[in-house]
């Protein structure tokens, strides 16, 4: 059973069901061929059943939906229709309207209108980056049922390639970031010879702010970048189009495993800087300071609270969906040119650099107001 139809005092209410192939094709002609089209009306389509449908059974069903108007029935859909149909609609309906999309001519807008095309823009980019995570965590909860969907080849790949393969760059800033700021602070505090207290600024620092804060914009340079490359190159080649027609989710495939794999790499990223922070603090505190290293342990033990450590690993995984959330909807973007594909991964490194910084913001405004 792949189609359910039945009469309404409105019109006409279409179900679809199932799974929509090439293979199906035969069963399906025969229960397309079997709708009553005449009288005409209002027909109803729902896709809310339909679980996959391939480009094969998306030409037929086109066919079917341009056979119901023929006969005088006003077709709505019940939802959003799926991709595959504006795919094909695209490619094989009628482009009159294309004329009203035309390029503006190169002038300079007056002020007022140049400010109210930015705004209308910025608020149209916002809505649809709103509408993308929402679409994204519905389709995370969704994938939480089914095992199947997890993709975990894909997801250690990402893994790898966010996590494993950025320690060197990751450990290298880390002790030198630790080692500039116990530099700096040794040469004020050694005036009033509280030098010891360079490993309390270490030690909170680096475990609260800098290992975490650093992890996630180099993290953000790396692969937020490479995030939206490398989807902003498939859609330029059409791959992203070709997974649509196959009747497979290109969200499901190319956006959660990234941000899965970017929220697991990041806390363990964040866990090698911290460590790595605090060695490079020792080691400059040891040569420059002539601090030994056990007296070095014993003042790191008593500078570091029980949720001093905690403070900077939770907002890891907060800053990797932030980072990859940002890499992947513009690396969604991409249409037209390789032009556009710079433009927009510039844009993805920028945009989650800035939400980072913002969202450490408010985490130590929550921070200080529930005193962890």
């Amino acid at each position: 059973m792949y189609l359910e139809s039945r009469r309404t005092a409105q019109g006409l209410e279409l179900d679809l069901t199932g799974s929509w192939r090439i293979a199906d094709l035969p069963a399906l002609e025969r229960e397309l061929a079997a709708v009553p089209v005449d009288g005409g009306g209002s027909a109803l389509v729902s896709f809310s059943r339909l679980s996959t449908l391939d480009l094969s059974a998306t030409l037929r069903l086109r066919d079917f939906l341009q056979r119901l108007r023929a006969a005088g029935w006003d077709v709505h859909f019940d939802g959003e229709p799926p991709g595959q149909l504006h795919l094909v609609d695209g490619a094989l309906g009628d482009r009159a309207s294309a004329g009203r999309f035309r390029p503006r001519p190169p002038e300079h807008d007056p002020p007022v209108e140049a400010l109210g095309r930015m705004v209308v823009g910025s608020w149209g980019d916002l809505t649809h980056g709103l509408d993308f995570i929402g679409r994204i965590a519905i389709k995370g909860g969704r994938s939480l049922l089914r095992p199947r969907c997890w993709r975990p080849a894909a997801v250690a790949r990402h893994v790898y390639d966010t996590g494993i393969s950025s320690i060197p760059i990751v450990a290298l800033i880390a002790f030198l970031i630790s080692l500039i700021m116990a530099y700096l602070s040794a040469g004020q505090l050694q005036q009033f010879g509280a030098e010891l207290y360079v490993v309390d600024l270490v030690a909170v620092g680096v475990l609260r702010e800098l290992g975490v804060l650093l992890t996630a914009i180099i993290i953000a340079g790396r692969s937020g970048s490479a995030f939206a490359a490398e989807i902003g190159s498939m859609q330029l080649n059409a791959e992203v189009d070709a997974l649509r027609a196959m009747g497979v989710d290109a969200d499901e495939v190319l956006v959660l495993p990234r941000l899965i794999g970017i929220t697991i790499a990041l806390p363990l990223l964040t866990v090698i800087a911290d460590g790595v922070g605090l060695c490079g603090g020792a080691i400059l505190c040891r040569y420059l300071l002539h601090i030994p290293l056990q007296q070095y342990l014993i003042r790191l033990n008593e500078a570091i609270a029980p949720t001093t450590f905690w403070a900077g690993l939770v907002k890891a995984p907060v800053f990797g969906l932030l980072i990859g959330f940002a890499g992947t909807y513009r690396g969604m973007q991409v249409h037209g040119s390789s032009r556009e594909l710079g433009r927009l991964t510039t844009a993805a490194v920028v945009q989650a650099i800035f939400a980072v910084l913002l969202a450490d913001a408010l985490f130590a405004m929550l921070f200080m107001d529930v005193g962890f």
